[in-house]
């Protein structure tokens, strides 16, 4: 009985500790032959992959279907917790990324400024955000020291 309560404890633990959301992951899947859910999770490179090759012509999409909770646990690793939530910046970003929302929310107020007025620089600036947002969020949550 009590190993049935460790594992619940590690379980909730586990997830209190990860940087980013498994359920965004498989929103941003359905799109994945973009590669938004590999951005997500910090795969810059693959991510440009499957956006070119529509997911690898869809079979690195239906892979990917399996492999979203290791992308999940590998990005919680890598990227640093703090009071800056990933998902909500990659929502952001997303929705609202050629108003700069999601630099107003990092609290880089001179970009986001930018950003507002030139429809993120024209796109160049949401593109670049969508290959560094991750480090961004990190870099930001490491030097709040929390």
């Amino acid at each position: 009985m009590s190993a049935v309560n460790v594992g619940r404890s590690v379980t909730v633990m586990e997830t209190e500790t990860r940087t980013h959301s498994t359920v965004v992951g498989y929103l941003l899947w359905i799109f994945g032959f973009t590669g938004a859910h590999r951005f997500y999770f910090g795969k810059t490179v693959s991510g440009v992959i499957w956006f070119f090759t529509a997911g690898l012509c869809g079979i690195g999409w239906l892979i990917d279907a399996f492999l979203i909770p290791g992308m999940n646990r590998k990005a919680s690793l890598q990227f640093n917790r703090g009071p800056i939530d990933y998902t909500v910046a990659w929502i952001l970003l997303t929705f609202l990324g050629f108003f700069g929302a999601h630099r107003f929310y990092l609290r880089k107020w001179g970009t986001a400024i930018l950003y507002l007025l030139t429809a993120g620089l024209l796109g160049i600036g949401i593109l670049y955000d969508f290959l560094t947002l991750n480090s961004q969020i990190s870099e930001k949550n490491a030097s709040t020291g929390t």
